[in-house]
């Protein structure tokens, strides 16, 4: 007896198609979402990095900002870096956004390709159980009763012929059947590896945002501060420059003032170019100072070392007016304190000013770094200290005060070495 299969009302019109490359392009598709997927992991790594970075730096500017004496114009430019660091920070932000975004929509593309392979294989399974039901029920059916029923010859050939034919494409089906089980496979493979992905990145990408969120606060605090600090030194800028001009008002005048005070401070260092090297033979100072000075008090810096635009300042090099210290402002009788270990060597106004003189303290902290402090009160508050005193880091040396030419009560702290002026922030 032979085993034939008989074909369903209908042939196999109804049998979904398939393509012989459904499994190669899911398997391909798997691959480039996997590949996107941990380009997106690396870019997740960069990100956090420059997230880390700009945190170190931010902090690192409120921490200056918070400090004693910051440089509001070097603040401000590492400010405007810092903004332009959190714009790349924030655009990489929103291209991980957009790329979780597409990956949330291939996701979608794929659990529908899944679904509809789930359905044709569905399909194609009731499809062959039909035919192997039918097939049972042919078995049943004797070649020589087809025979003996068919009109003529060529009928029975035309209904074996038939037979086979039903029977290879049956073959054919199972076979498409168990492909379409791989394709399946795979297709269920990537939507459980996209989704688990996406959904770590999605948590990444919500850190990423609370941490960006944090560094924009960070950043406006430093705003906020370098503001306040700017607006409080405009304000005493502003005190000093109003008594200034009270007191410019005779252009001649003030080139002889300066001229005076330039012919002071001269003195007075040939002076103290002695007792140093005096001080130095008595062993009460060493050849080199080993460590940094701190800063003498708080304030506002209304005058940096350097090329200024105050008239007052006598001319250096390529600068009309150049000033040879930091000039700290802070209210009357605020404690000054020595900028290191040292030796004072004066203390007292400078006996070669002319009339107002000013008031100042000098210490020598080695043979060849000495720092000066000008301006101090002499009356309420006169110095602490006296010539020959050894003092130490911290050590009170004085108190605010306007002695001198001065428009407003403010420290004017400058720094020696080797026999020239020098910008007092290259050693704090």
């Amino acid at each position: 007896m032979f085993l034939f299969i008989l074909p369903l009302v209908g042939g196999l019109s109804g049998v979904p198609r398939a393509s012989g490359d459904e499994l190669s392009d899911a398997i391909a598709h798997q691959k480039a979402l996997a590949a996107k997927i941990a380009a997106q992991k690396k870019q997740v790594v960069q990100l956090n990095a420059l997230q880390a970075d700009l945190k170190g730096q931010i902090a690192d500017t409120n921490a200056a900002l918070a400090g004693i004496n910051a440089d509001l114009a070097v603040v401000r430019a590492r400010i405007a870096k810092l903004g332009d660091q959190i714009a790349v920070v924030k655009a990489d932000y929103l291209d991980l956004v957009a790329q979780l975004a597409d990956l949330d929509r291939q996701l979608a593309s794929i659990q529908a390709q899944e679904a509809e392979k789930a359905a044709d294989l569905s399909e194609r399974k009731a499809i062959l159980a039909a035919r192997l039901r039918a097939a049972y029920t042919a078995d049943r059916t004797s070649l020589l009763e087809t025979v003996l029923s068919a009109g003529s010859f060529a009928d029975v050939l035309t209904e074996v012929g038939n037979l086979m034919d039903f029977s290879q494409q049956d073959r054919a089906l199972a076979e498409q059947i168990a492909r379409d089980q791989e394709t399946l496979a795979a297709l269920r493979v990537s939507v459980t590896e996209t989704r688990t992905q996406t959904d770590a990145l999605r948590v990444e990408t919500a850190h990423q945002r609370k941490q960006l969120a944090d560094r924009i606060g960070d950043l406006k605090t430093a705003r906020d501060q370098l503001a306040r600090l700017e607006a409080e030194t405009a304000r005493r800028l502003a005190i000093q420059q109003a008594n200034f001009r009270k007191l410019a008002r005779n252009r001649a005048a003030i080139a002889q003032a300066i001229r005076e005070d330039q012919a002071a401070q001269a003195a007075l260092k040939k002076k103290i170019d002695a007792l140093v090297a005096r001080q130095r033979q008595l062993g009460n100072i060493p050849s080199q100072y080993n460590g940094t000075l701190s800063w003498p008090m708080a304030g506002n810096v209304t005058q940096e070392f350097g090329c200024t635009g105050f008239p007052w300042e006598p001319p250096r090099g390529s600068c009309s007016h150049f000033h040879q210290g930091i000039d700290i402002a802070a209210d009357m009788y605020t404690p000054i304190r020595a900028a290191g270990d040292g030796t004072v060597l004066f203390a007292g106004p400078n006996p070669y000013d002319p009339y107002p003189k000013a008031w100042i303290v000098i210490i020598a902290h080695s043979q060849n770094l000495i720092s000066w402090y000008a301006h101090i009160d002499n009356a309420t508050r006169p110095p602490a200290v006296r010539p020959g005193d050894v003092i130490r880091k911290g050590d009170v040396i004085a108190y605010v005060g306007m002695t001198g030419r001065t428009t407003g009560p403010h420290l004017h702290w400058a720094v020696e070495f080797n026999d020239e002026f020098v910008n007092p922030r290259l050693f704090v």
